[in-house]
């Protein structure tokens, strides 16, 4: 199994004519996503030709036809889309989400950075109120490997396994990935790094939680914020399957923003001693660096009630 994105998801483009959206729309077909079109009014009607390679090695290729849909609804009911991920510019992103939400798309992939608050705060609230849930923006998108993956991930540095991973930070989610690509993952989920997002950790901790094929869960957070302080009380009062966390920005400045919008720092508040403090005290393992969390992971895992507590399906 997998959460939020599975082989079935038939997943639409806004954006997919653009630079960005050509070159992940490849990258999104080679990984065995399920394209089922591209969104674009100025270009309705159109297809555009993506030559697919058919080997992990890239040995052959194929060419696929993507048709062009003037608006999401119309490419809803052309394909039965349920997924649509956005890579407008930021100007425009508010109105792709909303126009997602109205058409009554399940799951809107937001994978645009530089998003005013204030627009994010509106779609989300819209999509909410419509059934739609938002991932990002600001964000490297999910995948659940070997069925399909929706955003920017790279799909060939892991494979399906027992692990669900929620992060902030998409380059910390390739490296964990990368470092336990032995064990593999149910479903990896970038929530994006702003200060507002559509989906949480606690989001996820809660999906994961209830996927019989997730055994461990890996938590990436950093400073910045109380999401992680959020988490943990999460986990605290509702998680039974072990969780491994880890906290980017322990030489972080104090008063600097660093990477995402959402990372600063004000006095005690949000420091990455403090989320690591709340973590171990709700029971989670937190590593000092990528490889330890890594090492945590497969002791975790090693343990007799971790192996037993789990229901296969």
């Amino acid at each position: 199994m997998a959460v939020f994105l599975t082989k079935e998801s038939k997943v639409l483009v806004q954006g997919m004519t653009g630079a960005e959206g050509m070159r992940h729309t490849r990258r999104m077909l080679t990984a065995g996503t399920n394209v089922v079109g591209g969104v674009n009014p100025r270009k309705a009607g159109r297809t555009v030709d993506f030559d697919v390679p058919q080997s992990p090695e890239g040995l052959g290729s194929a060419p696929r036809a993507v048709p062009v849909f003037g608006s999401v609804r119309e490419g809803i009911e052309a394909t039965g889309a349920d997924v649509s991920v956005v890579f407008v510019p930021p100007a425009f992103a508010r109105a792709a989400v909303v126009e997602a939400a109205d058409a009554g798309i399940g799951l809107a992939v937001v994978i645009t950075e530089g998003i005013p608050v204030h627009d994010t705060v509106a779609f989300r609230a819209h999509a909410a109120a419509r059934g739609t849930r938002v991932i990002g923006p600001n964000c490297p998108g999910l995948i659940s490997p070997g069925q399909s993956n929706a955003g920017i991930i790279p799909a060939d540095i892991t494979r399906q396994g027992r692990i669900g991973l929620v992060s902030k930070s998409g380059t910390l989610t390739y490296q964990l990935m990368y470092e336990l690509r032995g064990i593999g993952f149910s479903t990896c989920v970038g929530i994006g790094g702003d200060p507002v997002v559509g989906t949480t950790h606690i989001d996820c901790l809660a999906a994961f939680q209830e996927d019989p094929d997730t055994e461990l869960i890996v938590l990436i957070g950093e400073i910045g914020g109380d999401a992680e302080e959020r988490a943990a009380a999460y986990v605290r009062d509702h998680i039974t399957k072990p969780v491994v966390g880890y906290i980017s920005g322990f030489t972080a400045p104090e008063g600097r923003t660093m990477g995402h919008a959402g990372a600063i720092v004000s006095g005690s508040s949000g420091t990455a001693e403090a989320k690591k403090a709340a973590l171990e005290a709700a029971g989670v393992s937190v590593g000092g660096t990528p490889a330890e969390t890594a090492r945590l992971v497969l002791a975790r895992l090693a343990e007799p009630e971790t192996r037993s507590d789990v229901t296969h399906s």
